[in-house]
């Protein structure tokens, strides 16, 4: 009898341990990289038949939640309700975030408004497409005709036309040629 009770717990024991397989940790980590890669996109937004708005990227990143990253830059144009062109925004680096609808340059970022010769300078700005504006709360080089001003934050329509410094640091004005 001990020697059936003997065998049954090493059959038994046997089962248990043959059924578990070792695991990799790794190979359980969810994959959170892009899903989906483009180069050369343009993508225009117009209203009425008139384009609006512009982005052309050399490669775009998408991933499962629908975010964008746009990793060798990004170049905005917007436009005028007559089809002029209006601003340009780019950026050494681009990021679309879907949930809230938000585009967001970093690097070195310029802005130049055609129409006003207005021109913009810093290392991150915020588009927020839906109100139609920009912001941003780092450093910011602007020259306006000219005069150069600079501070800290940014509030401004996204064609660049009205613009509000937040801590306006200095005020220089030009001889000649700007920034």
């Amino acid at each position: 009898m001990k020697n059936r009770f003997l065998l049954l717990l090493i059959v038994l024991g046997s089962f248990s341990f043959s059924c578990r397989e070792s695991v990799d940790p790794d190979a359980l980590r969810v994959y959170d990289g892009p899903v989906n890669s483009a180069t050369n996109i343009f993508l225009i937004h117009s209203d009425s038949a008139i384009v609006r708005t512009e982005i052309r990227a050399a490669k775009q990143l998408e991933f499962l939640n629908g975010d964008q990253e746009f990793p060798e830059g990004i170049d905005i144009k917007f436009y005028t309700k007559n089809g002029e062109l209006e601003t340009t925004l780019v950026a050494d680096r681009g990021y679309f975030i879907k949930n809230e609808n938000l585009y967001r340059g970093e690097g070195d970022v310029q802005i130049k408004n055609l129409i006003k010769d207005q021109s913009l300078k810093s290392e991150e700005i915020f588009w927020d497409k839906a109100k139609k504006k920009i912001y941003t709360e780092k450093f910011v080089t602007i020259q306006d005709k000219g005069t150069v001003f600079s501070g800290n934050g940014l509030e401004s329509d996204d064609s660049f036309s009205n613009y509000r410094l937040k801590s306006a640091k200095g005020k220089t004005e030009l001889p000649g040629e700007g920034i």
